[in-house]
């Protein structure tokens, strides 16, 4: 049988024996049940290493730690930076204008440039106003200009782009251009001199 004990017939002699020899066992075993009660379950993983489940534990934490920051931060750029900067910006104004008393009167200040701030319909120097602020702006971001020697002249008085290497390639056209106006300029003046010579 399974338990060690002989099946079918057995006599009472052989059957004590084997109760004998059962306790025997089992009194020799009581130790190792003791210890064992006590002994902490040893995890293994696939190659037969020990797991330290506590270790294991703490970086699962730590991951998951991490990837709800990134999911936070990632959820913060979804509704928009300059949009969270702005309710800030809107509730640090909030809090300042509560702690202002509530009777405001015509010398304050914060009062007087938030109003003069404010973009009205129908305002006639609305349009003024948006044209000389465009006009510092556009003073502010100038763009690149040519750096260089001084480039031949043109009609025009285009000063050439800031990429410009500084060699002329036209065909002369320019040049010849402002050698006739010369020309024609000498002349008119000479005609004028020896017209009132005479006087």
């Amino acid at each position: 049988m399974s338990s060690g004990m002989k099946a079918g017939l057995v006599s009472a002699d052989v059957l004590r024996k084997e109760q004998q020899e059962l306790r025997r066992h089992e009194r020799n075993n009581k130790h190792l049940e003791e210890e064992s009660r006590h002994a902490e379950t040893v995890f293994r993983d696939k190659s037969g290493r020990r797991r330290d489940l506590e270790q294991e534990r703490l970086e699962q934490r730590q991951k998951a730690e991490a990837k709800s920051e990134r999911d936070e931060q990632y959820a913060r750029w979804g509704k928009g930076l300059v949009q969270d900067r702005q309710q800030q910006q809107n509730v640090e104004d909030a809090i300042k204008e509560m702690q202002k008393p509530l009777a405001r009167y015509i010398d304050d200040e914060d009062l007087d440039r938030m109003l003069r701030e404010q973009e009205r319909e129908g305002d006639p120097m609305a349009d003024f106003i948006k044209k000389r602020k465009a006009k510092e702006n556009k003073e502010k971001k100038e763009k690149p200009r040519y750096k260089g020697p001084a480039p031949p002249l043109n009609r025009f008085n285009i000063w050439p782009g800031h990429r410009w290497d500084g060699v002329d390639r036209s065909n002369g056209f320019e040049a010849q251009h402002f050698a006739r106006l010369a020309n024609k300029k000498a002349v008119q003046e000479l005609a004028y001199k020896w017209s009132v010579e005479d006087m």
